[in-house]
């Protein structure tokens, strides 16, 4: 049972009017707040902007943040009160997790940056792959054109007999 842990999960919505550095500063803010308040901070993530699934405070897309922390339950309710204070926040909830901790994992930007470097590392010349796999979806629409003309062509036959 060493694995097996207790931590909490919070996930946050802020408002979607919000710039990103303004975004990230309020990130900060709450990680700050929390390890004043006697938590320790596993993982924090910007999940980005996405629908809600009903209107909260006249808004229909909202700013998702996943914060993972440890801690007594107290830093808890000090954190969420915060939450509650700020305008910016729409939504709050705070679950109570048990297993294995959660790794920090890097941000979306980091990803997308890391995938661009790697692809600019690839050689064409040594590929033995296909270059693409967006050039055969390509040539399949042209095959569907020709399948649909090849039916169309019979059901007029058919139809004329």
């Amino acid at each position: 049972m060493t694995d097996q842990q207790t931590y909490y999960e919070t996930m946050y919505i802020l408002r979607p009017d919000i710039a990103e550095d303004e975004v990230t500063n309020h990130i900060d803010k709450y990680n700050k707040l929390l390890e004043e308040f006697g938590g320790k901070i596993l993982d924090s993530q910007m999940r980005g902007k996405r629908r809600l699934a009903y209107q909260i405070a006249k808004h229909r897309e909202g700013i998702y943040v996943q914060l993972s922390h440890q801690g007594d339950g107290q830093h808890i309710f000090k954190i969420e009160k915060a939450m509650r204070l700020g305008e910016d926040v729409i939504r709050y909830l705070t679950v109570k997790q048990e297993g294995p901790l959660p790794t920090p994992r890097s941000s979306n930007k980091d990803v997308g940056k890391t995938e661009k470097s790697e692809t600019e590392k690839h050689d064409p010349k040594n590929d033995t792959k296909p270059k693409d796999e967006s050039i055969q979806k390509e040539t399949k629409p042209s095959d569907q054109v020709a399948a649909a003309a090849k039916e169309t062509s019979e059901i007029k036959e058919t139809g004329n007999n």
